[in-house]
């Protein structure tokens, strides 16, 4: 009778313990499933933990390369494309540097020729008003006014602005949106590639947008 109390003690201990270590199990993905991350990428919330690693990369997934170009392009143009998402940098008659960027999303996209008509490293950002009220209205996230440049600013390690408009070319330390159509108009390359464009382009240099 003894030898039977104690078996079932001992069974009544496992179940115990199971069922304490399937609640913990449980809590524990019900508590993961409800973190959530805002992404300046995509101006949406993300479920589960904010990726840390990823947004130290400055390299991107598209490797930039030398291809011909039609020759009517003098050495120095930036032609965009946003359906095909890359940017060409021409270096002489008939040749040009092509990066992958991304572009702005369905109702973010535009087109026109303006020029370069200023230049920043590690450049601050200022969101534009309007962005500011659409991204409260979407999401309740209140954007600040002023984010300082560094590592962790949504435009990375350069920009190159263009024209009088609100747009820029500029870095990101979130490459993994590279070769998507995902912004606010802006175009983006991963930190690598931009530094490597802005040492390349002039003040006055010829921007071409096409769609």
């Amino acid at each position: 009778m003894k030898y039977t109390n104690r078996i079932s003690r001992l069974t009544m201990t496992i179940i115990a313990a199971a069922f304490t270590t399937t609640f913990m199990q449980t809590a524990a993905v019900s508590a993961k499933s409800r973190e959530q991350w805002y992404d300046y990428a995509e101006m949406r919330w993300r479920k589960g933990s904010k990726p840390v690693r990823r947004y130290r990369s400055n390299k991107s997934p598209i490797r930039k390369r030398s291809v011909r170009i039609d020759k009517k392009y003098t050495a120095g143009t930036i032609i965009i494309d946003t359906g095909e998402r890359r940017l060409y940098y021409v270096t002489k008659s008939g040749r040009a540097i092509k990066y992958g960027v991304g572009v702005g999303r369905d109702g973010f996209q535009w087109s026109g020729k303006h020029n370069v008509t200023r230049k920043a490293e590690w450049p601050d950002w200022r969101p534009p008003a309007e962005m500011i009220t659409r991204v409260k209205k979407q999401t309740g996230v209140k954007l600040k006014s002023f984010y300082a440049g560094g590592p962790d600013n949504p435009l990375g390690a350069r920009a190159m602005y263009i024209g009088s408009t609100i747009y820029r070319i500029h870095g990101t330390n979130q490459p993994w949106t590279i070769g998507k159509a995902m912004s606010s108009g802006c175009i983006r390359m991963a930190n690598d590639d931009v530094s490597d464009l802005y040492q390349r382009v002039k003040v006055g240099s010829r921007v071409i947008v096409r769609k």
